[in-house]
């Protein structure tokens, strides 16, 4: 009998694939919208540039004016010594963080809250950027960073600016070991082996052909040996614009 295949160990959660939660020392998140805030704005200023594994963008540590200190998301340009604030009387410069109420129309941001006071839920990955579009009575339109455009609360908070480290995955690997060294941050496993590349023994679409040799749609209910390919597929193959155009034609007849 063949070894268990490598999504199954995946998923069984050994110290080999789970991920390495002791180097992520950062969890990115607004102040709390206090009083301060809610009524004018509060002042920092980024003493230091951080590098997380867990992150894909630079990170910034900022000291404010009161004593707190906070760890967020640093946008492109920003450097050492800036300033930033936050609050609804914040000026509009790159890093201040305001709701999106006090946001004009058109300005990029990011590191968006989904609700009030939740630290931050949408646009967090480098190079990434979202837009304010249109402001109405029941919330504010965002245009995201997939062209689409959702509605959020006025009260919601978001970064002003563009997060940095955009031609991250610009830059060419230049050899494997570079790969290898970038998977490794995250305990990925790379490179990864195609399963048609495999005996029948250890993949089901395993064998000499180079090819799954079977349909590699599965169900949703298969057993885990078996679970791999397009599992619970809606469709397989092609989409023929000729086919959609027949159906769509049988259907206005019928």
């Amino acid at each position: 009998m063949g070894k268990r295949l490598i999504t199954q160990n995946r998923g069984r959660g050994t110290p080999r694939y789970v991920a390495p939660s002791h180097k992520y020392r950062y969890k990115i998140a607004f102040r709390q919208f206090d009083a301060r805030e809610r009524e004018g704005k509060l002042a920092g200023e980024v003493v230091e540039l951080i590098r997380d594994p867990l992150h894909s963008s630079v990170l910034m540590r900022v000291l404010f004016e009161n004593g707190d200190e906070n760890v967020y998301f640093a946008p492109e340009g920003i450097k050492v010594g800036d300033r930033i604030e936050e609050g609804v009387d914040a000026s509009l410069k790159i890093g201040n963080v305001l709701p999106l109420s006090h946001i004009p129309e058109g300005a990029p941001i990011f590191n968006i809250e989904l609700r009030p006071g939740d630290g931050g839920k949408f646009v967090r990955t480098s190079g990434n950027i979202a837009y304010i579009r249109a402001k109405e009575a029941e919330g504010v339109y965002v245009r995201m960073p997939s062209r689409r455009t959702i509605l959020i609360n006025g009260d919601c908070r978001a970064q002003l600016g563009c997060l940095s480290m955009g031609g991250k995955t610009e830059l060419p690997m230049m050899k494997a070991g570079v790969a290898f060294y970038k998977h490794r941050a995250k305990n990925k496993r790379w490179p990864i082996v195609r399963g048609v590349a495999m005996n029948p023994v250890d993949h089901p679409f395993g064998g000499k052909q180079h090819h799954p040799g079977k349909g590699s749609a599965t169900a949703r209910n298969a057993p885990p040996g078996r679970k791999v390919g397009h599992i619970a597929a809606r469709t397989t193959g092609r989409k023929s614009a000729l086919k959609d155009q027949l159906k769509h034609g049988k259907e206005d007849k019928g």
